[in-house]
This record gives C-alpha cells, sequence and structure tokens, in this order.
C-alpha cells in the first residue's frame, strides 16, 4: 500500500485528474486549512490559543523556471513579514527544488538567503529534505548557510542508513534538525525498507540527538513523528538521563494526532504543528498516507461522517 501511494504522488495525471473531485479536497481538508496563507495564519493563531507554535510551508516542488522559482521566494517573503506582523512567532520551512535547486545551486542559494534575512535571527528557516539523489546537494547548501547565518535548520530521515553519519558530521555547526522518517520511494540500498527497522533506527538517532555531546554542540533537536509510542519512548528516554522539557521539541502535521499535540503541550513540552498549504497538495497528501496508511481508515471515516 505505501508503495502504491508513493507511485501515486509521483503521477502527474492522477494529480490534474484527482483535484477536480470534490470528494479528494473533502478528504485533504483534514490535513490542511485551506489552500491560501491567509488559512495557514488562521489555524496558527488557534493553535497558539493552546500553547502549540507552528511551522509553515508553502508545497510545491521541482520548479523547472528560474521565474517560478522568484515568485515562490517572493512568496515567502511576504509570508515572513504577515508572520512577524500578527506576532505568532511561527517558522517556514522550505523546499530547495521549489527555491530553483534543480536549475542552479546558485540561484538556489540566492533565493534561500533572501528567505533567511528577512525570517531574522530569532526565525529559524528550515530546510526539507527531499528523495535521496538530492540529499549531498541539500546538506552542501545547508552548511554553506549555516556557516553565514545562526537561523537555519535541516530536516533529515530516519530512513536512510547515512543519517547517523550526517548528524555527526553536522554536530560541528551547532545545527537545527528536524527528525522525520521519509517519505520517498527508496530502494533497499540507501534505505531501511521495514518500518521496525525506521522505527528503531528513529530512537537511536533521537538519543544522538540529545547526547551530551550534541547538548554541547548547542543542537536544537526536533523529533517530527506522529507515532506515540515512539513518542513515550523519546519521553521515557529523556526522564532517564534526567533532561528538562526544553532539551527537545515534538513536530507534527496540522490535523493528525490532534489530542496528543495538545497533551503534549498541556504537560509542558514544546509541541509544533507543521502547516501546508497551496494548490500543489496532491504529491504531498499521497505520501502522507504512504508515510502512514492507517491513514486511509482515519480518512474514509471522516468523509462518511460528514
Amino acid at each position: 500500500m505505501r508503495s502504491f501511494f508513493l507511485v501515486c504522488s509521483q503521477s502527474r495525471g492522477l494529480r490534474e485528474r484527482a483535484t477536480r473531485y470534490g470528494f479528494v479536497r473533502r478528504a485533504v481538508a483534514r490535513f490542511m486549512p485551506g489552500e491560501d496563507v491567509s488559512d495557514a495564519l488562521s489555524a496558527a493563531t488557534a493553535l497558539r490559543a493552546n500553547s502549540i507554535g507552528s511551522v509553515f510551508t508553502f508545497l510545491g516542488e521541482n520548479v523547472s523556471d528560474p521565474a517560478e522559482a522568484d515568485r515562490v521566494t517572493t512568496h515567502y517573503l511576504d509570508v515572513l513579514k504577515r508572520i512577524r506582523e500578527s506576532g505568532l512567532g511561527a517558522e517556514v520551512s522550505i523546499k530547495l527544488t521549489q527555491l530553483g535547486l534543480d536549475l542552479s545551486p546558485e540561484l538556489c542559494y540566492s533565493n534561500v538567503k533572501k528567505i533567511i534575512e528577512q525570517a531574522g535571527t530569532q526565525s529559524v528557516v528550515w530546510i526539507d529534505m527531499e528523495a535521496s539523489n538530492y540529499v549531498d546537494a541539500t546538506l552542501a547548501l545547508f552548511r554553506r548557510a549555516r556557516q553565514a547565518y545562526p537561523n537555519v535548520g535541516i530536516c533529515l530521515q530516519a530512513y536512510l542508513y547515512r543519517t547517523e553519519k550526517d548528524i555527526a558530521n553536522l554536530l560541528p555547526l551547532g545545527p537545527a534538525i528536524r527528525l522525520v522518517k521519509g517519505a520517498y520511494k527508496e530502494s533497499a540500498e540507501v534505505a531501511f525498507p521495514r518500518k521496525k527497522e525506521v522505527d528503531e533506527n528513529f530512537f537511536a538517532l533521537a538519543k544522538q540527538m540529545v547526547s551530551d555531546e550534541a547538548r554541547a554542540a548547542g543542537l536544537r533537536a526536533a523529533f517530527a513523528t506522529h507515532d506515540r509510542k515512539l513518542i513515550q519512548r523519546i519521553i521515557d528516554y529523556a526522564g532517564s538521563k534526567k533532561l528538562g522539557k526544553d532539551s527537545f521539541e515534538f513536530q507534527m502535521l496540522y490535523g493528525i494526532q490532534r489530542e496528543e499535540q495538545y497533551r503534549l503541550a498541556r504537560e509542558g513540552w514544546k509541541s509544533i504543528v507543521l502547516i501546508a498549504y497551496g494548490s500543489f497538495w496532491f504529491p504531498w497528501y499521497m505520501r502522507r498516507l504512504a508515510e502512514r496508511p492507517a491513514n486511509v481508515l482515519f480518512v474514509l471515516r471522516n468523509l462518511f461522517a460528514s
């Protein structure tokens, strides 16, 4: 089932057809508040009332026109201005292929630099990780940006074999790292093929990210998972090491495990929600279903309930 959804996420024809159907749009509405940034701002305001922070991401990837990369950059500059004016304290998460990485690393870096500078030193700009063939280019650009600016973070994927070494190599930079399980179709040559293996590696990497060495380096650890058992394992481990609740944070997607998001916030953990918006939502939505096929039943229940 996971492979099926990942194949669907790569189909341009399916993306163009499926988004015309009302039942598909109703299904995805559970996971994003709307297609406009105003919808994201409203959702973030409601979350803040429950002591939950937000990260915004404007959906899209693999642009093939420099003008489109420039439009995306301008969009993020405006979003950051609106976030600042609202006093929300939200952050943004960007995809490098949406900012021109396929066209030119220099063009992409120029766009990323504008966004980082607009964000200001107190607001981290997260760089999403895409498929495994982009990891080296993404890390190279992140290193360049991190050496120039303090307010940039990187997403790493627990299903890749290489991630343990990547974390170790990034430690001297004192980075902000968001750890996710991974949502692209990868071969067993580069990624753990079984969910149990990914879960175990996620936990091992989480321990690495809150180790004495990592905390001494100033690493900001963000664990992006909806897996309640895994969340509890991390919390229990933190307790065994006498780590404070400010030692790391949990990040989840809008609309998934809402009660868990609220519970963590009530108990004093830093709870952050990634709010996605924009018209290019179909590939993103398919990858969300692929991450946890049980979400399909969740979607069906909501459709029939409505």
